[in-house]
């Protein structure tokens, strides 16, 4: 299996992240991430089609706001909070304030 593309922190950019966040799936897995820490590729509170889903975890992927592991057939994803906290401070915070 290839591995999975994603930016370097150096490369993030905050225009691809902003974007990648503009969608209210990727919204939600993104609070998800930042309350439950890392979650699997299907989280229980929704209800979106697997293909669907699939699109949305790689459009966060490759924004740099994930990172991937790979466990045999299963897939968890974490916020890179850290890096992009670093890249971009406060950003991420606002990001989820906006949400409560």
């Amino acid at each position: 299996m290839p591995p999975l593309t994603q930016p370097n922190s150096a490369d993030l950019d905050l225009v691809t992240m902003l974007h990648a966040l503009g969608d209210p799936v990727r919204m939600e897995l993104v609070r998800l991430m930042a309350v439950h820490g890392e979650i699997s590729c299907s989280p229980d509170p929704l209800v979106v089609p697997r293909s669907t889903l699939s699109n949305h975890w790689r459009t966060l992927r490759e924004a740099g706001l994930t990172v991937t592991r790979v466990d045999g057939k299963a897939r968890y994803m974490t916020l890179r909070r850290a890096d992009i906290d670093e890249r971009f401070p406060g950003v991420l915070d606002a990001v989820l304030g906006s949400l409560s």
